[in-house]
Formats: structure tokens, sequence, C-alpha cells
């Protein structure tokens, strides 16, 4: 078969070759004949119609339209899909490649998924879960030979599950180095881009609602999961919260975003009184003040609950005021026989001085969070508890990835650590250094322009390779070896099993 470059693949799809592929491909091309794809020509799937109005679409086109930019003139076409392998949006600045695509219908409104075409980039990344880059003839179908394609999923920040994918795709015979790195760098900012806008997937996210009312997971069943119990510097804290508590005292918890103050919070609690009922509440918005109150405010009055306010530091200033009358008349007498009874609520925030006026007052007993960063032995029984909860079941870490998370300053606290295990326990069973992230191996302090950032990610993801040398990553990255060696010296990158200058050490 020719290809839209004359590129000739000369395997045919029926066996041969498929012995020397990746498992990965390999599992795919076997999946791809049980489906009974046509391997000689693309039979076209084809919808009536696109959603263009999910978050998912939005997101996605104003990502590509900025890494556009960036790709100017070179053979790239870009593209959104959905789930499902449907195509959303393309865009590119080549004609040729255009028309190539158009011939084998990749293109808005066509099904793309394994069981449409076979393996193929963007299908593998969907059903693997996993970011893939699949060369050349590694495609089962002929049709799709004459190209490289290299596709990330795209994470519902909601939910954790496949919202879609980002697929760059250039002709086979073009340099594909850089591809899938820009690919997980879209889908990244595709991915955070769709949190920040406040919903997951074309729904409401529930990752950062406003005013939600909820029922806490009490923290002390999720502590009894970890592996290992947590540090001392965790635990007094813990204590200190749960001795306030039973004296009666309100209990402001706070600390860094991401530390925990919750969980903190919620442990203390259940401690103290461990029948009782826990809810969360976070802030409303400037509107919203009087229905937010009426969906939890009456739970103050019954004793087998507390309601742990959330974020106090960020009310609106109507919400503080109307707040502050409804917990005084709420708040139980400091002193009671025969003992002094905790009182309904507590509080967290950043800083004690961020809690607004009308609330401090209320204020006891200030309990802070130690930040992840002063509590390295928390990090991999924390990692591990992340980890079973995404994936049902126990996920490994292998030596280096653990000396990796726990080098880690974690600028984000565990906030960040739950997603960054997250994101590699759904690629693997067994977590090793390939399969973390660049930030973990970088200097989290350094501000990156979007290239740096895609140059950083893509030498760290040939050094986290165990079976690459660095004169190998340096040939794969287009480089010298003294080049790679300044950029690990200018990223501050620090990957375990390396030596200083990056190359592997010897030994076991």
């Amino acid at each position: 078969m020719s290809g839209p470059r004359g590129v000739h693949t000369a395997r045919p799809a029926d066996g041969g070759g498929i012995d020397a592929l990746a498992p990965r491909l390999r599992a795919s091309w076997q999946r791809s004949r049980r489906y009974g794809v046509a391997a000689d020509r693309v039979q076209p799937v084809f919808t009536g119609s696109v959603d263009t109005e999910s978050l998912l679409f939005e997101c996605g086109r104003e990502v590509l339209q900025g890494l556009r930019a960036t790709l100017a003139n070179e053979p790239v076409s870009m593209m959104i899909t959905g789930g499902d392998g449907l195509v959303l949006c393309r865009m590119s600045d080549d004609l040729a490649v255009d028309r190539a695509l158009d011939r084998v219908h990749l293109a808005p409104g066509f099904y793309f998924a394994e069981q449409n075409v076979g393996t193929n980039g963007l299908g593998l990344a969907l059903a693997d879960r996993a970011p893939s880059l699949v060369r050349a003839d590694e495609h089962y179908c002929c049709d799709l030979r004459g190209f490289t394609c290299a596709a990330v999923p795209v994470l519902d920040p909601a939910t954790g599950d496949v919202a879609g994918s980002v697929n760059l795709t250039t002709w086979s015979d073009a340099s594909s180095a850089l591809l899938l790195a820009l690919a997980q760098a879209a889908a990244g900012n595709t991915a955070a881009l769709m949190q920040a806008r406040g919903r997951g997937g074309g729904r409401m996210a529930r990752s950062a609602p406003r005013g939600e009312v909820f029922r806490v997971q009490t923290a002390s069943a999720a502590e009894q999961e970890a592996v290992e119990p947590l540090s001392p510097r965790w635990t007094h804290a813990v204590d200190r919260a749960e001795a306030a508590m039973v004296a009666g005292d309100v209990v402001a918890v706070v600390g860094e975003p991401g530390a925990g103050k919750t969980a903190l919070a919620c442990l203390a609690r259940r401690a103290a009184r461990p029948r009782e009922r826990l809810l969360g509440v976070r802030p409303p918005s400037d509107t919203d003040v009087e229905p937010w109150l009426s969906l939890w405010a009456p739970e103050l009055a019954k004793d087998d609950t507390c309601v742990v306010l959330e974020a106090v530091d960020s009310l609106p200033a109507p919400a503080a005021g109307r707040l502050a009358e409804v917990l005084t008349a709420a708040r139980r007498p400091a002193v009671a026989a025969p003992l002094p009874s905790p009182q309904p609520f507590v509080f967290t925030a950043e800083a004690y001085d961020l809690i607004p006026e009308a609330l401090r007052h209320l204020v006891g007993a200030v309990v802070e969070v130690p930040a992840l960063r002063v509590r390295p032995d928390d990090i991999l029984p924390l990692a591990h508890l992340f980890a079973r909860r995404h994936r049902g079941r126990a996920i490994a870490f292998t030596a280096a990835a653990g000396r990796a998370l726990t080098a880690h300053q974690w600028p984000e606290n565990a906030r960040q650590l739950r997603r960054v295990v997250r994101e590699a326990a759904s690629r693997t069973d067994t977590i090793d250094v390939q399969h973390l992230p660049a930030e973990v191996f970088t200097d989290p302090g350094r501000r990156l322009s979007r290239l740096e950032r895609l140059e950083r990610d893509e030498i760290v993801r040939c050094l986290t390779d165990p079976t690459v040398t660095v004169a190998q990553a340096a040939e794969r990255l287009g480089m010298s070896r003294a080049t790679v060696y300044r950029k690990i010296a200018h990223y501050g990158i620090q990957v375990p099993g390396r030596s200083a200058r990056g190359a592997p050490r010897e030994g076991p």
C-alpha cells in the first residue's frame, strides 16, 4: 500500500510482523481481529451530529488553538475526540495532511475507536486509558500506515473517567520525537481548563462546588485502610484537635491548601464522638446565602451531627455575617454537667487571621495541619491509600518510584499527591518512575514557559526509562549529551537511579 506521501508498508495485517509488535500493540491488533475490522481499508462509521456544546469540546478546542501557534507550518493535524472515539474537532495548517485525513475519514463526525478502524493512536489511548504512539505500519488498517499518531486520554476532572482524547497526527516519515509530549501537555491543559471552568465533561463539576452540602467520608475509616500509620506530626495534630473538641471549644483547623484540613477535622471528631454524623459544607455564592443556610443549618440542633464548615476564609461578606448569627445561636454552653459537650461545628481555613472577624471571635482553639513536605513519612502510606481508592485494590510502587515521591516537596500537598497517584494508577498495576509526571522530578519553584515545560517533560520521559542511557536519550531528543546535562541542571531534574550526571548508577 502506498501512503499519502508514497510510504510503502509491506507487512500484511493478517500475520507477518504481529509478533514483533510491542505487547500493547499486539494486544490491540488481536482485539481488532476479534472485532472483525477490515485490514485493507477504513470502513467509515459516521454520525450526523457532533456535540459542540460540551465542555470537553470548548476547552479542548481552546487548548489546541494555542498549540496551533506553536506548531505553525508543521505537518501536524490536531484533534479532540470523545470517549467513544468520535472525532469532535480537527485543526491543521497543512492542506496536504488535511486532504489525506479526509480520504481515510479521520475527520469530525467519524468514529475512530478500535472497534471501528482497528489499532490507531486515539483508539489505543482510549482502550488502554494511557498515552499512546502508533507509528506507520503499527496501524492495523493499511489505509492508516502513512501516518504516525500520538494520543492521550483526557480525564474528567470531576469523576476521573475518560472524557475523550487529544490526538496529534503527522506523516509516518516525519519526526515524532516530541509528538507524544505535545499531546500529553495538551491533554493535561484541557483537563485543567475543564476543572477551572467549573464543569466536567459538560456537567457541573463536583470537584469544586459552591455551597455544596455533603456527607463527609470519615477520615478515621480512611486512615485504617492505609498500609502504615501516619507520622507523629499528623497524629499529634489530630490529638490536639480531639482534646479541644472534647473540652467544648470551637475548633479552627488551618493549613495550606490541600494539606488535609477536612480529613484531620473528621479524624479528630470521630475520635471524640465515634457515632456522630459528619456533614461538609462549602462556601456559597454571594446570592445564595439564605438557600445555603436553609439546607444545613437545621442540622446544628441535632445531637448526633457535626457540621464541618470548609474554607470559611473564602466566604462572601454577606454569608459571614449571617453565618455568625446562626452559629452563635447554635453554640453549646462551654461548661455543662457532668462534662462539656463538643460544639456542633468545626471551621477550616488557610490561616486564623483570614477567618472573617464575625466568625473569629467564636474560635476557641486553632490547630494547624502540617504541610506534606514536612511529613515525608506520610507520603508512601497516602500514595498507597489513594491508589487503592482509585483502582479498588492494592497497587504496587517500585522502590525508585517511592524514592521519587518521598523526595518531592509537594507544593500542593496531599491534593497534588492524590492527583499524581491517580493518574499513574490509571495506567499500571505497578507504579514506576516512568509512570510519574515530570513535575515529580523537577524543582516545583521554577516557573517555565509552555515550550520549556514540553522540553522538560520529554527529557524526563527519556530519563525515567531505565533501559535508556543518557547517550541514547540525547539521540532521541536530538541533542548532544552536553546539552542534555545542561538541561538537567537548568530544570533541576532529579531521577532516582541516576547519578548526578544523569547516567544510570551501577549495581543492583
